[in-house]
């Protein structure tokens, strides 16, 4: 192992010994469920340990909670997903009600959709979503969004990209 990763391993441990009770305090205040909380205390730390810079931390407490924000932000948009997910499964018949797999299987194609559609900026998104969800033509969303129809093929040629780059990621 490289002097490199050695200060950086030393860092990471010094981090993590430092300032994971506080991170797990401060998101349990949060979250008012100290098993939630842990979760995503550890969930923050592994980050920081991708991101390999834990030797270039000025200030801990601040790097840590602005992470865990982020972290956070993701957590409650996925309940939230997860909820409207569920409240619609219960209003289907009880013959089309998909099994526990296939629920777990839609709710996570669900949210790598949510998370492809929220890499895109308002405007490309905001297109995408008027033809792909509500069937506009292009000469339509143009007049909706106040921009030219050439605009909204650059915009939708964006979004197909964006969508089919990702897809390739993931190996869909």
């Amino acid at each position: 192992m490289s002097a490199a990763e050695l200060a950086q391993q030393d860092a990471m441990h010094a981090l993590y010994r430092g300032h994971h009770s506080w991170l797990t305090g401060w998101l349990r205040r949060r979250l008012g469920c100290s098993a939630q909380a842990a979760d995503l205390a550890q969930d923050t730390f592994v980050r920081v340990l991708a991101a390999r810079n834990a030797t270039r931390i000025a200030e801990p407490r601040a790097y840590l909670a602005t992470v865990a924000r982020g972290i956070l932000v993701n957590w409650y948009r996925r309940q939230d997903l997860e909820r409207a997910w569920l409240d619609a499964v219960a209003l289907l018949p009880e013959a089309s009600v998909p099994s526990p797999q296939e629920r777990y299987l839609l709710l996570e194609t669900l949210q790598r959709v949510d998370a492809m559609l929220d890499a895109l900026p308002a405007p490309v998104r905001r297109a995408f979503l008027l033809s792909q969800l509500d069937g506009m033509g292009y000469d339509a969303i143009a007049i909706e969004l106040g921009v030219s129809t050439v605009t909204i093929k650059r915009y939708m040629k964006q979004a197909f990209l964006h969508c089919l780059l990702l897809a390739g990621q993931d190996g869909a």
